[in-house]
């Protein structure tokens, strides 16, 4: 499926009123890990500014031990600093990365922002090196403007 044709597909997980934000949230998840092949483990984390900490939220993919972040810390906490997306080809290359697992190649993540502030980030991990577009970006930031509804 095409980024073109998942945004309805986004928008109308996000209108549906019969749903928790966190199922929502899941079911966005499972969309994209099941539509993108090389969407791999898709998650959201969200800040916690007072400890300067990201949390895990709703995820598909392998478990991982990555349920709480500190802000600089890997490319999620990086981003939680920088505001600005970041995108990994190969994550052996990357100094602050934190290894998920071993068939993790590379990594993407987008800040999510409600009102002007960076509330958290999707993050998504492939198996692939290097997979990841201008067009992944443009479509997840469209993810987000979406998933900024729910707050």
């Amino acid at each position: 499926m095409t980024f073109q044709e998942l945004q309805p597909k986004i928008s109308s997980i996000v209108a549906d009123n019969e749903n928790s934000r966190d199922e929502k949230l899941l079911a966005i998840c499972q969309l994209l890990n099941e539509n993108v092949d090389y969407y791999n483990w898709v998650g959201f984390y969200f800040a916690n500014h007072e400890a300067k900490t990201l949390h895990l939220g709703p995820y598909v993919g392998a478990e991982t031990d990555h349920t709480v972040i500190p802000f600089g810390k890997g490319i999620c906490g990086q981003v939680a600093e920088s505001n600005a997306n970041f995108v990994v080809p190969d994550v052996k290359a990357q100094d602050n990365y934190i290894a998920c697992s071993l068939t993790v190649k590379s990594e993407i993540v987008v800040p999510l922002f409600v009102n002007g502030v960076n509330i958290g980030q999707i993050d998504i991990d492939s198996h692939v090196i290097d997979p990841f577009t201008e067009a992944d970006e443009r479509f997840l930031e469209f993810v987000n403007q979406e998933v900024a509804k729910l707050f």
